[in-house]
């Protein structure tokens, strides 16, 4: 402990701290000053002697020297370096608005000590983000104000910046109150401590933020763009991590919609930059940094993809991230103090770049599928206990899985149903997206695993997904069921809708996601498929289905949806005793008039086929149901319509028209 009486018999600094006597104010702060300089001990032992409130109270009191004052600040930066309780006491203790007020003062030195301290506390991570936006307005205008007083002032604020901008109201908060133009000079500074948090500070600026990525796009200094000056940071003789920093700025850029993907500076510049990034020349956190920035840049962009693909034998290049064994390599430059396990985020980092760059196109997904034990390597992945891992493993599985070909071969040579299948049950809730997304490419029908995941109980995972409130949970819910149904059993289409309840079932028809209805359609027309089957499932279903159907017909749907609806009418008309459910409901006759008359084909030939289905005269009681349609004035439609434009529609009507007798 600090003794609180020195040898010789002098009162002690921290005493004297706490006393009246000013005249040893300032020989006592220099002294705890040069005490807890990198001892974490000592500064526990200052904190807990109750040295902070005094210290608050000189910063805030003008009337105290501003030697004082800054000598506080810098005390208490000290303090904040030490451990995460010790600036959870300097946040707790009302350090942040203090400090914040402080930077009112005139003196640079002052407000430096007092930047400082700041931005060692929002580098932690439970710093009080509410304190720079919600208590006080007035922050970030005057944190912009003061940004140019020093390099001091510019790294600290960039810093804290960076650092503090976590949501698009964070974001527009700083681009409202003049960021962007007070940032740009800084990119060209000639001080390195002070362009990296800049570039920091416009990548989380821009980052999935269109207004701002745009408005950062066509801003200027010196007459130069901002992308331009960012493409200068790109130039090989910059560092390494500069020139990372840059080509994520632009990346986020181009991802916000503020610069196009054919334009040079990403094809050429930014893309090349972040395959270099992914050498083993770099360091490890430049390897994942780039393999997760070139997914991010390549995602939705499929002539990214390609470019990508075939530059700088990237795929090889990333294989080996699966592989990486600790061995030599430029390791970190990482002063943090948690222990990386780089092979996992080098894996994760591998597995998100195969996902975007084999997103499209199938050849690329060969490439990547040819990769050595790369489906052991997912598998593992996908069992591994680190998230980003499994998360990784996933999407690379969601990616290849698009594959017909890769589904069918090398899909049938490893059980990767087992642990998607487990994640499902027992994953982490932020990979329910993924996994789910995943699973419905491996119930398609030509999927080897689309039996071992029914056995495993996907009907019963896929159901309650239909039941939840987030929209992507619910729409793969029942895109899951869709294909499980597609060409399925019949004992496998009743499962289907005893699990997920024909009440369930029928409130997903009135969802307002427009496509969780086509897909709750797309279900209920794979359900009624072949004759035996339709036949069944309308003697239980038939007059809850006929219901629904007027229903969206009735409503305000888009054509994709009401031509759905119509195609599940047609195979109800496939049946043989299903067709009655038809005649014998005058609401859906007359809609079938109605849409055969329709101002869009799709909708006309949709409506022409139920008919032809109808009055076909090879089934029994033909003669009698073309008798109640011609009555209807269906047959003559049917003539008038031989004069359509449209091929499709043409033959379906001359087909029906074949089958009156």
């Amino acid at each position: 402990m600090l003794q609180t009486m020195d040898v010789d018999g002098r009162v002690g600094m921290v005493d004297c701290v706490l006393s009246e006597n000013k005249e040893k104010w300032l020989e006592s702060m220099i002294q705890i000053k040069n005490r807890v300089i990198g001892n974490n001990k000592q500064k526990d032992q200052i904190i807990h002697q109750g040295v902070i409130p005094r210290l608050l109270q000189w910063i805030i009191d003008e009337d105290i020297p501003v030697e004082l004052r800054t000598e506080s600040a810098i005390v208490l930066g000290s303090l904040a370096k030490g451990t995460s309780e010790n600036i959870s006491c300097l946040v707790d203790s009302g350090c942040v608005a203090v400090l914040l007020k402080g930077l009112s003062s005139n003196n640079v030195k002052f407000i430096e000590a007092c930047l400082r301290c700041l931005r060692t506390i929002f580098l932690s991570e439970n710093s009080p983000l509410d304190q720079i936006y919600e208590q006080d307005v007035t922050v970030v205008p005057h944190l912009i104000n003061i940004l140019s007083k020093s390099f001091c002032t510019q790294e600290c604020i960039t810093t804290i910046f960076s650092n503090c901008c976590k949501t698009a109201e964070h974001q527009n908060a700083l681009s409202r109150n003049g960021a962007i133009a007070a940032l740009a000079p800084l990119l060209c500074s000639s001080s390195y401590k002070v362009q990296m948090p800049t570039l920091k500070c416009f990548a989380v600026l821009c980052y999935e933020n269109e207004t701002v990525s745009k408005a950062t796009a066509t801003a200027t200094y010196n007459g130069e763009s901002i992308p331009n000056l960012l493409l200068r940071l790109l130039s090989r003789d910059k560092p390494s991590e500069m020139q990372m920093a840059a080509a994520k700025c632009l990346t986020y850029l181009c991802r916000g919609g503020a610069i196009p993907t054919h334009c040079p500076t990403i094809q050429n510049k930014t893309l090349s930059t972040l395959i270099r990034m992914c050498k083993k020349d770099r360091t490890l956190e430049e390897n994942v940094e780039g393999a997760e920035t070139l997914a991010y840049l390549t995602e939705a962009d499929a002539n990214l993809q390609n470019l990508a693909s075939i530059s700088d034998h990237i795929i090889k290049t990333l294989a080996d991230y699966l592989r990486y064994t600790s061995v030599q390599q430029i390791n970190t430059r990482s002063t943090n103090r948690k222990v990386i396990n780089w092979s996992n985020e080098l894996k994760q980092a591998a597995f998100r770049a195969f996902a975007s760059l084999g997103a499209n196109d199938e050849d690329i997904r060969k490439k990547i599928i040819e990769t050595e034990n790369l489906m052991e390597h997912i598998v593992g992945g996908m069992t591994c206990n680190d998230v980003k891992v499994q998360m990784g493993a996933v999407r690379c599985l969601h990616s290849l899985s698009r594959s017909v070909q890769q589904l069918r071969t090398t899909f049938q040579d490893h059980t990767v149903w087992k642990p998607l299948m487990n994640l499902m049950t027992n994953g982490s809730e932020e990979l329910l997206p993924v996994t789910s997304s995943t699973l419905c490419n491996l119930l398609l029908e030509f999927s080897p695993g689309r039996e071992a995941c029914l056995e495993a109980g996907a009907i019963n995972l896929l159901a309650k997904l239909t039941a939840r409130s987030e929209g992507d949970l619910k729409l793969n819910g029942i895109w899951g069921l869709m294909n499980m149904a597609f060409q399925a059993d019949l004992s496998v289409k009743i499962h289907i809708v005893d699990t997920i309840g024909t009440e369930q079932l029928f409130r997903l028809l009135s969802d307002p996601d427009p496509g969780v209805l086509m897909k709750t359609l797309g279900l209920i027309r794979n359900l009624l498929a072949g004759r035996t089957d339709i036949d069944h499932l309308m003697k239980v279903y038939g007059s809850q289905i006929m219901q629904a159907v007027v229903f969206i017909l009735e409503g305000d749907h888009v054509v994709e949806i009401k031509e759905q609806t119509l195609c599940i009418l047609t195979n109800v008309a496939d049946g043989e005793e299903a067709k009655d459910y038809i005649m014998g409901n005058e609401d859906v006759l007359k809609k079938l008039k109605t849409y055969m008359v329709h101002t869009n084909v799709k909708l006309q030939v949709a409506a022409t086929s139920c008919i032809s289905n109808l009055v076909w005269n090879e089934q029994e009681g033909a003669y009698n149901r073309q008798a109640k349609l011609r009555d209807l004035g269906i047959q003559k439609l049917l003539q008038q319509l031989l004069s359509a434009n449209d091929v499709l529609l043409f033959d379906k009507v001359k087909t029906a028209l074949q089958q009156f007798t």
